[in-house]
C-alpha cells in the first residue's frame, strides 16, 4: 500500500533515528535510529518534532521500512539461498524518557521520574513486502513493562494496495496514534473502560487489514477484545470464544482536511471458572478529523460507547460513555520549537476506569486541559514543558521532560 497503513506510526520513528513512540495509519510503528544508520540520513527526514512524522516518513513506513516498494535488499548477508533475506546486523535502538513533575493542589509536591521509560526497539524488512516491528520496555514507570507493539506486516498483499498486519498493536492506531503524540498527557478516551469489561482502544492482539479504495482509506480489525494480559492456565490468550471487530474509514475532503468515522462491536464473557454470568456487548461509534494549515494542525476525536452489562450481571444498568479530545499543534516548518494544547473530556453514567492515573477511579466525568511546548536540543534529543489542569479535581500538574533515542 503506497500510503502508510499499518507501519506508518511505528516506522516513522524507526526511520527518524529518534526512538520516540509512533504507529501507522492502520497501526503504529515507532521509528528507530537504526534506519538513519542504514540509509546514512538524518532522523529529520522522517520526523518534524519526533515522534511526529513528515509526509516522507509516512510514505517510508507505508512501504514497510523501505524507500520504495521495489527497493533492492540492503545490508544483507549473501547466503546463497534465494528464499532467505538476513540483515547483516539486527537493527536495534534505545529510547529513554525522563521527567520532573510538580503537583499543585493547595500543597506542592514534586516527583523525579528519571528514568520514566527505557525501551529497546527493532524493526525492518525480512522478505520482499514483509516487515516486522516490536519494542520491549526494559523499564516502564519503575518496573519491567514487557512487550507492547509486536507484529509482522505484509505490504501490498498479492500485488494489490492492501496491507495486512498480525500481532499486538493499539486498536486506536487508525484514528490517532497515542505513541506519536507530543504530549505527556494522554488521549484519555482511548483508555476509558467501565465495570469489569477489559476492552478499550489501546493494546490488543489480532489482525489488521488496510486498503485504499476509491480515495478512501479503509481499515478493518479483528481482535481478541481483552487486551495484552497474560495467558489463561490453558495457555489461551483470549479468555472467551468471541472476537471483536472495528472498521474505520477516512478520506481527505480537500487539501488539509481529513475526516474519518469508526464503528466497533464486541462481546465478552464474564467469569471463566464456571460460575453463571451474563456476557457483555460493547458498541462504539465515533468520528475523527484533522485540519492542517501551514504550521497549525488541529486534531479532534469524539466517541460514544455503550456496554450492555459492564459487570456481566443480568438486568444491570447499561453503561454509556461519551467523550473525546481536541488537540492543536503549532510547529513552523524547519523550526526547532513547537507549541501545543490538548483538551480531554469524558462523561459516563457508570464509574469510569483507567483514565485518571493516580487519582480517584469512581468518577463520572473526566475533564483536563493541557498546554505546553518543546524544543529540539538535537535532532534526537527533545526537551518539553507541559502544564495540565484537572478541571474536576482542581489539581494542577507541571511536567518537564527530556526524550532521547540512539
Amino acid at each position: 500500500m503506497r500510503t502508510s497503513a499499518y507501519l506508518t506510526h511505528r516506522t516513522a520513528l524507526l526511520a527518524l533515528g529518534v526512538a520516540l513512540v509512533p504507529a501507522p495509519p492502520a497501526h503504529a510503528l515507532e521509528t528507530i535510529p537504526a534506519f538513519a544508520r542504514k540509509y546514512g540520513m538524518s532522523c529529520s527526514v522522517c520526523h518534524t518534532a519526533a515522534p511526529k512524522l513528515t509526509e516522507f516518513g509516512e510514505t517510508f513506513a507505508g512501504h514497510g521500512f523501505r524507500m520504495s516498494p521495489n527497493e533492492a535488499p540492503r545490508d544483507t548477508i549473501g547466503t546463497g539461498d534465494q528464499l532467505l533475506q538476513l540483515a547483516q546486523r539486527l537493527p536495534l535502538a534505545v529510547r529513554l524518557d525522563a521527567y520532573v513533575q510538580g503537583y499543585i493542589n493547595g500543597d506542592v509536591e514534586s516527583d523525579l521520574q528519571a528514568p520514566y521509560n527505557v525501551k529497546i526497539l527493532s524493526g525492518g524488512p525480512i522478505a520482499e513486502n514483509i516487515s516486522y516491528y516490536f519494542y520491549f520496555f526494559l523499564f516502564e514507570r519503575g518496573e519491567v513493562g514487557g512487550v507492547e507493539d509486536a507484529f509482522v506486516y505484509v505490504n501490498d498483499l498479492f500485488g494489490i494496495p492492501v496491507d495486512v498486519a498480525i500481532g499486538q498493536f493499539q486498536v486506536s492506531d487508525p484514528l490517532f496514534k497515542r505513541e506519536l503524540r507530543l504530549e505527556f498527557q494522554d488521549y484519555a478516551i482511548y483508555r476509558a473502560r467501565v465495570g469489569d469489561q477489559p476492552t478499550d482502544l489501546t493494546y490488543d492482539r489480532g489482525i489488521v487489514v488496510a486498503a485504499d479504495l476509491a480515495g478512501f482509506t479503509v481499515t478493518g480489525q479483528l481482535v481478541n477484545g481483552n487486551g495484552r494480559g497474560e495467558a489463561e492456565p490453558n495457555r489461551r490468550l483470549d479468555n472467551d470464544p468471541f472476537k471483536n471487530g472495528m472498521l474505520h474509514v477516512s478520506r481527505s475532503i480537500v487539501p488539509g482536511i481529513r475526516l474519518g468515522a469508526m464503528g466497533y462491536y464486541g462481546r465478552q464473557r464474564g467469569a471463566t471458572d464456571g460460575s453463571p454470568t451474563a456476557s457483555n456487548r460493547v458498541r462504539m461509534i465515533g468520528g475523527d478529523a484533522t485540519l492542517s494549515a501551514g504550521p497549525l494542525e488541529i486534531n479532534g476525536q469524539y466517541l460514544v460507547r455503550e456496554d450492555e452489562r459492564p459487570t456481566f450481571t443480568l438486568n444491570e444498568l447499561a453503561a454509556v460513555t461519551k467523550g473525546g479530545f481536541v488537540e492543536a499543534i503549532v510547529h513552523p516548518r524547519g523550526a526547532r520549537w513547537y507549541a501545543l494544547a490538548l483538551y480531554n473530556r469524558i462523561d459516563a453514567n457508570r464509574p469510569l476506569l483507567n483514565v485518571r492515573l493516580g487519582g480517584p477511579s469512581d468518577i463520572l466525568r473526566y475533564e483536563t486541559i493541557s498546554a505546553g511546548g518543546g524544543y529540539l536540543l538535537r535532532t534526537n534529543v527533545r526537551f518539553m514543558a507541559e502544564f495540565t489542569r484537572d478541571l474536576e479535581l482542581d489539581v494542577n500538574r507541571v511536567t518537564l521532560g527530556l526524550t532521547t533515542a540512539f
